[in-house]
Order: structure tokens, then sequence, then C-alpha cells
């Protein structure tokens, strides 16, 4: 594998990542439609008769069809899809934050799967895989030159399958297979601990069905570690976003009652809907409140928000609210710029429309579409400098994206990623390695959280060494 693609391998999960929406599902139903353009819908109908009768070979009409509506809805934006029965079952799986598998959280290190975490109570966890191992085979196949999405669509599969797969243990220098019996698995998109005495860190790495419950367990358990909490770390770095109810509930979390988290408006009356820090915007019909009984310093207690470019969607919705209110400290990068609603309607049994359907505003009425969330306060993603930061995608970097028809390419920017690339790639080159990864998250060298912890203490912050702000967005935000 060259440097180039030993440089494409680390960022797939940014860049897939990134392209993740904020979305409500629900069935809608239009009673009216403007007139239909019947010399088009004719020549569609003649391309499709040719296509038929004149291929080389048959096609499958399915298929034609399938193909047919998949292209008009990606020439909209990024974020509207056309869900076919496979695609639509792995979207339901993202959003549930449940799928068929082994239950790892992986990464990828040299061309291999490295294994972050084993999910507690999976079937990885009791077969005793540990966090570093390396996957170096899923049954038959090499795992070196496979993709991450093509790993994981290898390790997942039907309940009770077994998959083999062949572990190299770093520590101890030796490989050995682990034959694992797939089962259904519950992410767990919340993490949290206390860093040291006074002070906790929690990790929302998604919005998914069941993350505020989670969000809520975990800060029981904070408090109940520590009743006398003096300062906490929110991170939301790399997190993709999900369910705008979601993010509408963690920002009530840290909010005073009622006060706006966000607005959205488009074309359609049930686009346009101001939500609010109250139960009625995020408890879910025949529910109860899964913050009623949060600890009431939860509203005060001094907190500090970590973002990077990878933190888009539900997870901007937050920063933006606690920013606007003053509730939070936002340090780390500026935001992904995702500032879009997409609706999910069902078309059939196995297939939906995710379709954008509004675009979402701050408290104080700004959209980040294609601009981001600001940190206050500017961080690297080491004591060095930045990695990988300049080479991540964020929305402006997008094909097709809204307001994008009337904006300039970011030259500097895209000359600032070309840079990075290339430098990557030479130091790749030299030492016949992949650059080295990033510290995980929450551990003793994650750098931009020792700054977050600094600034809840009152002690220096180590601020960003490289800094990179877009001119025309900070010249925006400031009108």
């Amino acid at each position: 594998m060259t440097g180039k693609f030993k440089v494409a391998g680390l960022l797939a999960v940014g860049a897939v990542a990134g392209a993740l929406t904020t979305m409500q599902l629900q069935a809608f139903a239009r009673n009216s439609l403007s007139p239909l353009p019947l010399e088009e819908l004719q020549q569609l109908a003649a391309v499709f008769g040719m296509v038929k009768s004149d291929y080389v070979e048959p096609v499958d009409e399915k298929k034609l069809i399938s193909d047919a509506i998949s292209g008009m809805v990606a020439g909209l934006d990024p974020h509207s899809v056309y869900f076919d029965k496979k695609t639509l079952k792995e979207f339901r799986e993202g959003t549930t934050g449940k799928f068929v598998g082994v239950g790892i959280e992986i990464g990828m290190e040299d061309g291999l799967v490295k294994v972050v975490s084993p999910i507690e109570g999976s079937p990885a966890f009791r077969a005793g895989l540990k966090p570093g191992d390396l996957i170096t085979r899923i049954d038959e196949s090499a795992v070196k030159g496979l993709s991450m999405d093509q790993a994981v669509k290898k390790m997942r599969g039907e309940p009770n399958t077994k998959v083999q797969l062949t572990i190299f243990r770093k520590a101890e220098n030796r490989s050995f297979p682990v034959t694992i019996v797939r089962e259904e698995i519950r992410v767990q998109s919340v993490r949290a601990k206390v860093i040291e005495p006074g002070y906790a860190w929690i990790r929302v790495s998604q919005f998914q069905d069941r993350t505020v419950d989670d969000f809520a367990r975990k800060v029981d358990e904070l408090y109940k570690a520590d009743p006398n909490l003096k300062g906490l770390v929110l991170d939301l770095r790399n997190d993709p976003g999900g369910l705008l109810e979601g993010a509408v509930a963690l920002s009530a979390a840290f909010l005073p009652q009622d006060v706006v988290v966000v607005s959205t408006n488009g074309q359609i009356a049930e686009s346009r809907a101001t939500f609010k820090a109250s139960p009625e915007f995020y408890v879910r019909r025949g529910s109860s409140d899964p913050l009623r009984k949060l600890p009431a310093a939860l509203k005060t207690v001094p907190l500090v928000v970590l973002v990077n470019e990878g933190s888009a969607s539900a997870s901007e919705i937050v920063a933006g609210a606690l920013q606007d209110h003053k509730r939070a400290t936002i340090m780390g990068a500026q935001t992904f710029g995702k500032g879009s609603v997409q609706t999910v309607r069902p078309l059939s049994a196995d297939t939906a429309l995710k379709i954008t359907t509004a675009r979402y505003y701050t408290p104080a009425g700004r959209s980040i579409q294609a601009k981001g969330i600001v940190p206050d306060v500017w961080l690297d993603e080491t004591a060095e400098g930045n990695v990988f930061a300049a080479l991540r995608m964020r929305e402006a970097d997008l094909e097709k994206h809204l307001g994008g028809a009337d904006e300039k390419k970011d030259e500097a920017r895209e000359k600032a990623r070309e840079e990075a690339r290339k430098k990557l790639e030479e130091l790749s080159a030299k030492t016949k390695e992949a650059p080295k990864p990033l510290p995980e998250f929450g551990s003793a060298e994650d750098f931009p959280l020792v700054q977050a912890l600094n600034q809840l203490k009152g002690k220096p912050v180590a601020v960003s060494k490289t800094q990179s702000e877009r001119k025309a967005e900070l010249d925006a935000d400031k009108r």
C-alpha cells in the first residue's frame, strides 16, 4: 500500500462520519402536487424503453427504476438519499444503535483493523479481545487492502452464525484465531468517567434512539462517583449527529427550562418549527422524561464542549445552543457545517426517501450551513500541532451542498489540504509507515481534553498554533 492510500484509509472514517445527518423519522403524505412536467416524463419513459430494448444485454427493470430514483435524489444535495431494501436496513441499524455482529469498536492501523474497544458483554468481549489487538484475517479474507466499511460488512451477518478472526496481539508478539458467534449488539453511544477528583468527562459519539437515556444514566453514575463536581467536559468530537430530538434533549439537560434550542425553516409548514428546552419537544409519546431525575447541579456546573471538524449536525445543534446561551465554552476546531434537517419518508415496506426538508438555526438565528460552529478557544489536535485536521472534509467541500451555487471555492483551504496530504505522503514514503494515529479520546494523552481541564481549572491553555479561520465566514458571523 502506498503512502497515498494509507492517508486515504485514515480519512475514510471522518469522511463517512461527516456525511451522516440530523434527521426526523416520520411518515408524511402531501395532498397537493404541482402539475407534472409531462414532456420530461415522456422522455424518461422513452429512455427507459430504449435501454430495455436496445442495450447490449438484458437489464433488470426494477434496478433501472431504482437507479433513476437514486440519480434524481443524488442531484439535490449530499444528504438526500433513496434507500433500497439493503440500505434502509443499514440506516435503521445506525439510528437504533443495534446490529448483528461481534461487538467491537474499531479503527485502522497499518492497513489492518484495530480493536479500539470490545463492547462490554459482547461476543468479542467474552472471547477475550483486547484494545490494541489487530485483526489480520476475517474468515478466509486478508484484511490488508480492505476498507473499513468492507471489513465491517464481513464481520456482520445473521444471528448465531460464526466468523473466525485472526488476531495479532502486539504485546505478546503472537497471532491466533478466534471463532466468534455473531449476535445482536447494542452500541453504547455515551461514555463517561471521572478524570480526577472534581472533574469529569462525558463523550457522546452519535445521537441514536437510546442516547438520551444512556446520557442520563452516565450523568447519574458520575454524580454518584463524585457528588461535588467542579467541572465537566462534554466531548462531541467526531460526533456525526443523528436524531434531532436527541440534540434538543442533550441541550435541555444543561439549559434553563423553555429557552430556545434550535429552530428550523423550509418550504412546507411542518418544516417551520422552534424547539425549546422542554420535555414536550423531545419526549416521545407514551414515554417519560429521561432527564427528570438529573441532578440540579448539571444546570450550573462549569462546562467545556470539545468539537472538531468531524462534529456535525446534531452535535453542532448542541454546541450552537450552549454557545449562544453562554452556557459553555466551546473549544477545539471549526465544526463540519451541516445545517440541514432530513426527513425519512417511507415509500414501501422496505424502501424510503431521506430528503432535506429544512435548514436549522441556532438560538441567536445563526445558520451554520457550510460554515460550522467557530469555537471560543481554538485547539490543535496534539501538542506539536495538527496532524489530520487540514485533510478532513467539511460540508463546504461537498459537491452540491446547500448554498454552494453562489459560493466561491475556498482556495486557501484546498491548498492547505493538498500541502498536508503531500506532507503525510512524504512522511509515509520515508518511514514506510502510516502516520501515528491520534491518542484515544478520553485517554491521558488526549491533548485537547487536557486543555479543556485546564480551562475549567483556570490554568493556562495551549491555544492553537496552526489556527485556520475562514475570513468570509467570520465576517458573516459579525454582521
